[in-house]
């Protein structure tokens, strides 16, 4: 059978939003290739009987739970590779996010299997899997086909749906496992949420957008003051790249993979308007860009493009929107 095997990522009780999507995809997708999707979590005593089984309800059929230290690449490399030499699964699936490209890139190596990152959907053919990504600035799509004994997967972020199945309930197999001389080389210091989880940026009237021009996470306190100059229900979000990038948060992310707004105004700073982003804010009413390459294509679907440096234009237009509202 081919099976699929997946990596959870968990915190503080509670599993990751974008590993649940690749459990409910790898079910879905082992199912028509004949095979079960299992789910490796790994961590200390936090992860009880009851946490792992509820995985089942996302589809997993068995979860393979290691001891060991949770949230860094490596030691789930470890376990990963165990599992899969004693059980065989031909595709290894992750969720989208850092971490997953971390793991999925080491596995590829310590297996020799091919790896497709930033795919978008799976499909099935001729009992395979076939991974879907963009390419050229999203404007075309790769299909990838894998050779040899295993095939590793990893999305991009919110590209697979959480789907909840009725009455689940996963076997859990506890694995022991030798770690890497280099896997407990590193420790986690600090682990913590990031700044505006809990941001809506589908409710918001004004949205202040920013993208890789910003040049570097702390460009995105130029987009904070602005919105905060606006008031009222305003919201700042970004694009795929630089949330990716670890630049901004998650929640925040517009585009196909992201979330769809349609705010009264939607100011873009630094967004160069590939494909992929456009799909998820193209029903703004207003539309103001502002770049410094006058032949990005985001001009091309604007309402008012402004070229030039942002680093000057939006401190300029947040002390004019200050003034005229008398702030």
């Amino acid at each position: 059978m081919a099976d699929v095997l997946t990596y959870v990522l968990h915190y503080e009780g509670q599993f990751n939003k974008n590993s649940l999507g690749a459990v409910s995809e790898g079910a879905t997708r082992a199912s028509e290739i004949g095979g079960e999707c299992h789910a490796l979590v790994l961590g200390g005593e936090d992860l009880s009987d009851q946490l792992c089984q509820s995985l089942g309800t996302y589809g997993a059929s068995k979860v393979f739970r290691a001891r060991g230290p949770e949230g860094l690449a490596q030691p789930v490399v470890d376990a990963m590779a165990k599992a899969i030499d004693e059980h065989g699964h031909s595709y290894a699936l992750f969720g989208g996010g850092l971490l997953g490209f971390e793991i999925g890139a080491g596995l590829a190596a310590r297996k020799q299997a091919g790896v497709t990152m930033e795919v978008t959907a799976i499909r099935t053919q001729d009992g395979e899997l076939l991974a879907e990504r963009p390419i050229l600035q999203d404007s075309k799509i790769s299909v990838s086909r894998y050779r040899g004994e295993l095939g590793i997967i990893i999305g991009r972020i919110n590209a697979f749906e959480i789907v909840s199945r009725d009455g689940g309930s996963a076997e859990v197999i506890d694995l022991d496992v030798e770690y890497s001389p280099w896997s407990g080389k590193a420790t986690m210091v600090q682990r913590g949420e990031q700044r505006g989880a809990d941001v809506d940026i589908e409710g918001a009237d004004i949205l202040v957008a920013g993208g890789r021009g910003l040049g570097k996470p702390e460009g995105f306190e130029l987009c904070e003051l602005l919105a905060g100059a606006f008031g009222g229900n305003t919201a700042v979000a970004a694009t795929r790249a630089v949330v990716d990038a670890g630049w901004y948060p998650y929640a925040a992310q517009i585009g196909q993979t992201g979330k769809t707004v349609s705010p009264k105004l939607y100011l873009a700073a630094g967004i160069s308007g590939a494909i992929q982003h456009k799909v998820g804010m193209q029903s703004s009413e207003n539309i103001v860009a502002i770049n410094k390459d006058a032949g990005a294509p985001i001009f091309e679907f604007s309402d008012l493009g402004i070229v030039g440096d942002l680093n000057k234009i939006l401190p300029k237009l947040t002390e004019a929107i200050k003034s005229r509202k008398g702030s």
